[in-house]
């Protein structure tokens, strides 16, 4: 099953979406802003990209900035408890397939992906 980390706000996330119908039968869309995130998603999401959570949040954001995140930017646990309170600070889309996960950016990444 392959499941995507999605905001339909985003075209960079639209476009991934648009890809999974053109190359997978099936395939789960979590809306992650609707619905929320838990630690333990953010733990598998981690390992399956195989990236501290540093490596996978928005730093550009307004939030990174006003939650003064960078100070704890090496701290796994409160990384994960930022992304959990402001789930738009996780980097998008993500993908996952198996036991491995791409952060879709540009969308065309996923055509090797899915291979």
């Amino acid at each position: 099953m392959i499941t995507i980390y999605h905001n339909p706000l985003w075209s960079k996330s639209r476009k991934s979406v648009e890809i999974l119908k053109e190359r997978v039968e099936k395939y789960q869309i979590i809306e992650y802003l609707k619905e929320g995130i838990t630690i333990d998603e953010l733990i598998s999401i981690g390992k399956k990209l195989n990236l501290p959570p540093k490596d996978f949040i928005r730093k550009n954001d307004a939030i990174y900035k006003s939650e003064n995140i960078d100070s704890f930017i090496n701290n796994d646990g409160k990384v994960f408890n930022a992304i959990v309170n402001h789930p738009k600070l996780i980097e998008r889309p993500i993908v996952i397939k198996n036991n491995r996960a791409i952060i879709s950016r540009p969308p065309e990444l996923l055509y090797e992906f899915l291979l």
